[in-house]
């Protein structure tokens, strides 16, 4: 099995989000995951991600399919030179988490799904 690569850190926020900085190639930024609120529907995102006071993307919860099952948030931020679609996966004691870039087959399996319609 191939693991993602590690393109951020962030620590658990006061507010019951999250703040870190992601480091890419092409982006080394600082952002924050805030809590929605304002969530009218199931399928609505759980955080919104920030830059500053600028709304960037959105992070959904999700579960792991495989066995022991794990929570984690699916993380879309729309980057008009380099839309990034990860996973944040908190440590064992909730404190601190990683955002992980997929292997590679699986984000081109993603990106074929999106241009589906499938996502």
């Amino acid at each position: 099995m191939r693991r993602g690569i590690v393109i951020g850190r962030f620590k658990l926020t006061r507010q019951g989000g999250w703040e870190g900085e992601i480091n890419t190639l092409t982006i080394q930024r600082q952002i924050r995951l805030v809590p929605n609120d304002d969530r009218v529907s199931e399928n609505a995102p759980a955080f919104r991600v920030m830059m500053g006071w600028q709304h960037v993307g959105d992070a959904w919860e999700r579960q792991s399919r495989s066995e022991p099952f794990r929570q984690y948030l699916r993380v879309r931020i729309d980057d008009p030179l380099c839309p990034i679609s990860a996973m944040l996966f908190t440590d064992p004691e909730d404190m601190s988490a990683r955002l992980v870039l997929p292997p590679p087959q699986t984000r081109r399996s993603q990106m074929d799904a999106q241009e589906r319609g499938d996502e």
